[in-house]
Protein backbone atom coordinates (compact mmCIF):
# COMPACT_ATOMS: atom_id res chain seq x y z
CA UNK A 1 0.00 0.00 0.00
CA UNK A 2 1.24 3.53 -0.60
CA UNK A 3 0.73 6.75 1.27
CA UNK A 4 -2.14 7.93 -0.91
CA UNK A 5 -4.22 4.76 -0.66
CA UNK A 6 -7.92 5.34 -0.48
CA UNK A 7 -10.06 4.15 2.42
CA UNK A 8 -11.60 0.69 2.15
CA UNK A 9 -14.83 0.99 0.20
CA UNK A 10 -17.74 -1.24 1.24
CA UNK A 11 -19.64 -2.69 -1.72
CA UNK A 12 -23.24 -3.92 -1.68
CA UNK A 13 -22.03 -7.52 -1.51
CA UNK A 14 -19.78 -6.69 1.47
CA UNK A 15 -22.71 -4.95 3.16
CA UNK A 16 -24.98 -7.98 2.70
CA UNK A 17 -22.35 -10.39 4.04
CA UNK A 18 -21.37 -8.27 7.03
CA UNK A 19 -24.26 -9.25 9.38
CA UNK A 20 -23.65 -12.95 8.65
CA UNK A 21 -19.92 -12.66 9.38
CA UNK A 22 -20.66 -10.61 12.51
CA UNK A 23 -23.16 -13.23 13.72
CA UNK A 24 -20.65 -16.07 13.24
CA UNK A 25 -17.97 -14.10 15.10
CA UNK A 26 -20.33 -13.25 17.95
CA UNK A 27 -21.51 -16.86 18.32
CA UNK A 28 -17.91 -18.08 18.18
CA UNK A 29 -16.92 -15.73 21.01
CA UNK A 30 -19.94 -16.84 23.03
CA UNK A 31 -18.95 -20.53 22.67
CA UNK A 32 -15.35 -19.69 23.54
CA UNK A 33 -16.43 -18.08 26.79
CA UNK A 34 -18.66 -21.05 27.58
CA UNK A 35 -16.05 -23.73 26.84
CA UNK A 36 -12.77 -22.18 27.94
CA UNK A 37 -11.72 -20.33 31.07
CA UNK A 38 -12.83 -16.71 30.84
CA UNK A 39 -9.74 -15.59 32.76
CA UNK A 40 -7.24 -16.93 30.20
CA UNK A 41 -9.22 -15.69 27.22
CA UNK A 42 -9.37 -12.17 28.62
CA UNK A 43 -5.65 -12.25 29.45
CA UNK A 44 -4.89 -13.04 25.80
CA UNK A 45 -7.37 -10.42 24.57
CA UNK A 46 -5.94 -7.81 26.95
CA UNK A 47 -2.46 -8.24 25.51
CA UNK A 48 -3.80 -8.14 21.95
CA UNK A 49 -5.82 -4.97 22.47
CA UNK A 50 -3.00 -3.46 24.52
CA UNK A 51 -0.81 -3.40 21.40
CA UNK A 52 -3.62 -2.43 19.01
CA UNK A 53 -4.88 0.26 21.41
CA UNK A 54 -1.46 1.92 21.68
CA UNK A 55 -1.08 2.01 17.90
CA UNK A 56 -4.64 3.29 17.37
CA UNK A 57 -4.36 6.00 20.04
CA UNK A 58 -0.94 7.11 18.79
CA UNK A 59 -2.32 7.35 15.26
CA UNK A 60 -5.30 9.37 16.49
CA UNK A 61 -3.45 11.93 18.63
CA UNK A 62 -0.54 12.42 16.20
CA UNK A 63 -2.11 15.27 14.13
CA UNK A 64 -3.21 17.07 17.30
CA UNK A 65 0.14 16.64 19.06
CA UNK A 66 2.06 18.15 16.12
CA UNK A 67 0.61 21.53 17.07
CA UNK A 68 2.24 21.42 20.52
CA UNK A 69 5.80 20.72 19.41
CA UNK A 70 8.01 23.87 19.24
CA UNK A 71 9.50 24.87 15.89
CA UNK A 72 13.04 24.03 17.09
CA UNK A 73 12.07 20.53 18.28
CA UNK A 74 14.91 18.09 17.34
CA UNK A 75 12.86 15.92 15.01
CA UNK A 76 14.82 13.02 13.53
CA UNK A 77 13.61 10.62 10.86
CA UNK A 78 13.64 6.83 11.26
CA UNK A 79 12.76 3.94 9.01
CA UNK A 80 11.69 0.43 9.95
CA UNK A 81 12.45 -1.84 6.99
CA UNK A 82 11.91 -5.59 6.89
CA UNK A 83 12.47 -7.49 3.64
CA UNK A 84 12.29 -11.05 2.41
CA UNK A 85 14.75 -12.59 -0.05
CA UNK A 86 17.69 -10.88 -1.73
CA UNK A 87 18.71 -9.34 -5.03
CA UNK A 88 15.97 -8.84 -7.61
CA UNK A 89 13.59 -11.14 -5.72
CA UNK A 90 13.82 -9.06 -2.53
CA UNK A 91 10.34 -8.12 -1.34
CA UNK A 92 9.40 -5.49 1.23
CA UNK A 93 7.19 -6.79 4.04
CA UNK A 94 7.40 -3.77 6.36
CA UNK A 95 8.50 -0.32 5.26
CA UNK A 96 7.46 2.31 7.76
CA UNK A 97 9.00 5.75 8.18
CA UNK A 98 8.44 7.72 11.36
CA UNK A 99 10.04 10.53 13.34
CA UNK A 100 10.74 11.61 16.89
CA UNK A 101 7.30 13.23 17.21
CA UNK A 102 5.68 9.90 16.41
CA UNK A 103 7.77 8.26 19.14
CA UNK A 104 6.52 10.85 21.66
CA UNK A 105 2.91 10.06 20.69
CA UNK A 106 3.67 6.35 21.01
CA UNK A 107 5.15 6.90 24.48
CA UNK A 108 2.07 8.85 25.65
CA UNK A 109 -0.21 6.15 24.27
CA UNK A 110 1.87 3.48 26.02
CA UNK A 111 1.19 5.18 29.37
CA UNK A 112 -2.55 4.83 28.71
CA UNK A 113 -1.93 1.23 27.61
CA UNK A 114 -0.18 0.30 30.85
CA UNK A 115 -2.92 2.04 32.83
CA UNK A 116 -5.54 0.01 30.99
CA UNK A 117 -3.62 -3.26 31.36
CA UNK A 118 -3.07 -2.85 35.12
CA UNK A 119 -6.32 -1.22 36.21
CA UNK A 120 -8.84 -1.79 33.38
CA UNK A 121 -10.02 1.72 34.28
CA UNK A 122 -13.06 2.98 32.40
CA UNK A 123 -11.30 6.16 31.26
CA UNK A 124 -8.43 4.18 29.69
CA UNK A 125 -10.99 1.84 28.13
CA UNK A 126 -12.87 4.77 26.61
CA UNK A 127 -9.70 6.42 25.27
CA UNK A 128 -8.83 3.22 23.42
CA UNK A 129 -12.45 2.74 22.36
CA UNK A 130 -12.67 6.24 20.89
CA UNK A 131 -9.36 5.72 19.07
CA UNK A 132 -10.65 2.48 17.54
CA UNK A 133 -13.88 4.22 16.52
CA UNK A 134 -12.10 7.14 14.84
CA UNK A 135 -9.82 4.76 12.95
CA UNK A 136 -12.84 2.72 11.88
CA UNK A 137 -14.77 5.75 10.64
CA UNK A 138 -11.67 6.96 8.77
CA UNK A 139 -11.06 3.57 7.19
CA UNK A 140 -14.55 2.49 6.12
CA UNK A 141 -16.47 4.35 3.44
CA UNK A 142 -19.46 3.47 1.30
CA UNK A 143 -19.62 3.84 -2.46
CA UNK A 144 -23.27 4.97 -2.30
CA UNK A 145 -26.24 5.48 0.02
CA UNK A 146 -28.00 2.31 -1.14
CA UNK A 147 -25.09 0.22 0.13
CA UNK A 148 -25.39 2.00 3.49
CA UNK A 149 -29.08 1.13 3.70
CA UNK A 150 -28.33 -2.54 2.97
CA UNK A 151 -25.62 -2.58 5.63
CA UNK A 152 -27.73 -0.84 8.29
CA UNK A 153 -30.80 -2.94 7.46
CA UNK A 154 -28.89 -6.19 7.90
CA UNK A 155 -27.28 -5.04 11.13
CA UNK A 156 -30.65 -3.83 12.41
CA UNK A 157 -31.93 -7.44 12.24
CA UNK A 158 -28.62 -8.75 13.62
CA UNK A 159 -28.66 -6.46 16.66
CA UNK A 160 -32.32 -6.99 17.53
CA UNK A 161 -32.08 -10.78 17.21
CA UNK A 162 -28.93 -11.26 19.29
CA UNK A 163 -30.06 -8.89 22.07
CA UNK A 164 -33.79 -9.68 22.35
CA UNK A 165 -33.86 -13.20 20.90
CA UNK A 166 -30.94 -14.66 22.87
CA UNK A 167 -28.58 -13.81 25.71
CA UNK A 168 -25.54 -14.13 23.45
CA UNK A 169 -24.86 -10.42 22.85
CA UNK A 170 -25.22 -9.40 26.50
CA UNK A 171 -23.12 -12.36 27.72
CA UNK A 172 -20.25 -11.59 25.33
CA UNK A 173 -20.38 -7.85 26.07
CA UNK A 174 -20.15 -8.46 29.83
CA UNK A 175 -17.52 -11.22 29.57
CA UNK A 176 -15.31 -9.56 26.97
CA UNK A 177 -12.74 -7.47 28.87
CA UNK A 178 -11.46 -5.42 25.96
CA UNK A 179 -11.98 -1.84 24.74
CA UNK A 180 -14.59 -2.88 22.16
CA UNK A 181 -17.22 -0.75 23.88
CA UNK A 182 -17.58 2.63 25.54
CA UNK A 183 -18.71 2.52 29.14
CA UNK A 184 -20.65 5.26 30.92
CA UNK A 185 -20.54 5.25 34.75
CA UNK A 186 -24.05 5.56 36.17
CA UNK A 187 -22.72 6.15 39.69
CA UNK A 188 -20.17 8.80 38.71
CA UNK A 189 -21.63 11.45 41.03
CA UNK A 190 -21.56 9.03 43.99
CA UNK A 191 -18.18 7.32 43.53
CA UNK A 192 -16.33 9.69 41.18
CA UNK A 193 -13.54 8.08 39.16
CA UNK A 194 -13.99 4.82 41.11
CA UNK A 195 -17.45 4.28 39.63
CA UNK A 196 -18.23 0.63 38.90
CA UNK A 197 -21.83 0.56 37.63
CA UNK A 198 -21.70 1.04 33.87
CA UNK A 199 -23.94 1.33 30.85
CA UNK A 200 -22.26 0.09 27.65
CA UNK A 201 -22.28 1.15 24.00
CA UNK A 202 -20.59 -1.13 21.45
CA UNK A 203 -18.12 0.48 19.06
CA UNK A 204 -20.08 -0.95 16.14
CA UNK A 205 -23.03 1.21 17.17
CA UNK A 206 -20.76 4.23 16.69
CA UNK A 207 -18.82 3.30 13.57
CA UNK A 208 -21.55 1.67 11.45
CA UNK A 209 -24.12 4.53 11.49
CA UNK A 210 -21.27 7.04 11.05
CA UNK A 211 -20.38 5.70 7.61
CA UNK A 212 -23.49 7.47 6.27
CA UNK A 213 -22.44 10.87 7.65
CA UNK A 214 -20.13 12.19 4.88
CA UNK A 215 -22.78 12.28 2.15
CA UNK A 216 -23.49 15.69 0.70
CA UNK A 217 -25.22 15.69 -2.68
CA UNK A 218 -24.07 19.21 -3.46
CA UNK A 219 -20.52 20.35 -2.79
CA UNK A 220 -21.54 23.65 -1.24
CA UNK A 221 -23.86 22.19 1.39
CA UNK A 222 -23.63 19.77 4.30
CA UNK A 223 -27.38 19.37 4.83
CA UNK A 224 -27.35 15.57 4.79
CA UNK A 225 -24.29 15.37 7.01
CA UNK A 226 -25.88 17.56 9.69
CA UNK A 227 -29.19 15.73 9.33
CA UNK A 228 -27.47 12.36 9.84
CA UNK A 229 -25.55 13.75 12.79
CA UNK A 230 -28.72 15.02 14.49
CA UNK A 231 -30.42 11.69 13.68
CA UNK A 232 -27.58 9.78 15.36
CA UNK A 233 -27.76 11.92 18.51
CA UNK A 234 -31.54 11.47 18.60
CA UNK A 235 -31.30 7.68 18.13
CA UNK A 236 -28.61 7.33 20.77
CA UNK A 237 -30.54 9.47 23.24
CA UNK A 238 -33.67 7.40 22.64
CA UNK A 239 -31.65 4.20 23.25
CA UNK A 240 -30.41 5.47 26.61
CA UNK A 241 -33.87 6.68 27.57
CA UNK A 242 -35.53 3.31 26.77
CA UNK A 243 -32.73 1.45 28.55
CA UNK A 244 -33.32 3.40 31.76
CA UNK A 245 -37.10 3.05 31.53
CA UNK A 246 -37.14 -0.74 31.02
CA UNK A 247 -33.89 -1.52 32.92
CA UNK A 248 -32.85 -3.93 30.16
CA UNK A 249 -30.07 -3.99 27.57
CA UNK A 250 -31.19 -2.40 24.31
CA UNK A 251 -29.99 -3.02 20.74
CA UNK A 252 -28.85 0.50 19.88
CA UNK A 253 -29.26 -0.10 16.15
CA UNK A 254 -32.98 -0.69 16.75
CA UNK A 255 -33.24 3.06 17.28
CA UNK A 256 -30.20 4.32 15.37
CA UNK A 257 -30.98 2.67 12.02
CA UNK A 258 -34.52 4.11 11.59
CA UNK A 259 -33.24 7.52 12.70
CA UNK A 260 -30.11 7.58 10.52
CA UNK A 261 -32.02 6.43 7.44
CA UNK A 262 -35.37 8.11 8.17
CA UNK A 263 -34.17 11.64 8.92
CA UNK A 264 -32.10 12.08 5.69
CA UNK A 265 -34.91 10.41 3.72
CA UNK A 266 -37.42 12.95 5.03
CA UNK A 267 -35.07 15.78 4.05
CA UNK A 268 -34.66 14.24 0.58
CA UNK A 269 -38.44 13.97 0.22
CA UNK A 270 -38.87 17.60 1.23
CA UNK A 271 -36.22 18.72 -1.28
CA UNK A 272 -37.32 16.34 -4.04
CA UNK A 273 -33.92 14.61 -4.11
CA UNK A 274 -34.84 11.00 -3.23
CA UNK A 275 -33.75 9.57 -6.59
CA UNK A 276 -30.57 11.64 -6.56
CA UNK A 277 -29.84 10.56 -2.99
CA UNK A 278 -30.01 6.81 -3.69
CA UNK A 279 -28.15 7.05 -7.00
CA UNK A 280 -25.42 9.25 -5.53
CA UNK A 281 -21.87 7.97 -6.01
CA UNK A 282 -19.22 9.40 -3.71
CA UNK A 283 -16.26 11.14 -5.29
CA UNK A 284 -12.67 10.41 -4.33
CA UNK A 285 -11.65 12.33 -1.27
CA UNK A 286 -8.42 12.01 0.67
CA UNK A 287 -8.41 13.32 4.20
CA UNK A 288 -5.21 14.88 5.61
CA UNK A 289 -4.60 12.13 8.17
CA UNK A 290 -1.64 10.02 9.14
CA UNK A 291 -1.29 6.45 7.77
CA UNK A 292 -4.20 4.23 8.70
CA UNK A 293 -3.66 1.75 11.49
CA UNK A 294 -4.81 -1.26 9.46
CA UNK A 295 -2.24 -0.48 6.78
CA UNK A 296 0.46 0.42 9.30
CA UNK A 297 3.01 -2.28 8.31
CA UNK A 298 3.09 -1.39 4.60
CA UNK A 299 2.80 2.41 4.60
CA UNK A 300 5.81 4.38 3.47
CA UNK A 301 6.25 7.99 4.51
CA UNK A 302 6.16 9.82 7.84
CA UNK A 303 2.79 11.00 9.18
CA UNK A 304 3.87 14.64 8.97
CA UNK A 305 4.97 14.40 5.34
CA UNK A 306 1.88 12.39 4.40
CA UNK A 307 -0.37 15.01 5.95
CA UNK A 308 1.37 17.71 3.93
CA UNK A 309 1.14 15.78 0.66
CA UNK A 310 -2.52 14.92 1.23
CA UNK A 311 -3.31 18.56 2.01
CA UNK A 312 -1.79 19.50 -1.35
CA UNK A 313 -3.99 16.92 -3.10
CA UNK A 314 -7.05 18.42 -1.48
CA UNK A 315 -6.28 21.66 -3.29
CA UNK A 316 -6.15 19.81 -6.66
CA UNK A 317 -9.68 18.43 -7.21
CA UNK A 318 -9.05 17.50 -10.84
CA UNK A 319 -6.24 15.13 -10.00
CA UNK A 320 -8.33 13.66 -7.20
CA UNK A 321 -11.19 12.73 -9.49
CA UNK A 322 -8.87 10.91 -11.87
CA UNK A 323 -7.74 8.43 -9.21
CA UNK A 324 -10.97 6.66 -8.38
CA UNK A 325 -14.30 8.36 -9.04
CA UNK A 326 -16.30 5.68 -7.25
CA UNK A 327 -14.48 5.55 -3.89
CA UNK A 328 -14.18 7.99 -1.07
Amino acid sequence: QNSSEMPETITSRDAARFPIVASCTLLGLYLFFKIFSQEYINLLLSMYFFVLGILALSHTISPMMNRFFPANFPNKQYQLLFTQGSGESKEEIVNYEFDTKDLVCLALSSVVGVWYLLRKHWIANNLFGLAFSLNGVELLHLNNVSTGCILLGGLFIYDVFWVFGTNVMVTVAKSFEAPIKLVFPQDLLEKGLDADNFAMLGLGDIVIPAVLFPYSLKKNTHTYFYTSFVAYIFGLGLTIFIMHIFKHAQPALLYLVPACIGFPLLVALAKGEVTEMFSYESSAEILPHTPRLTHFPTVSGSPASLADSMQQKLSCPRRRRQQSPSAM
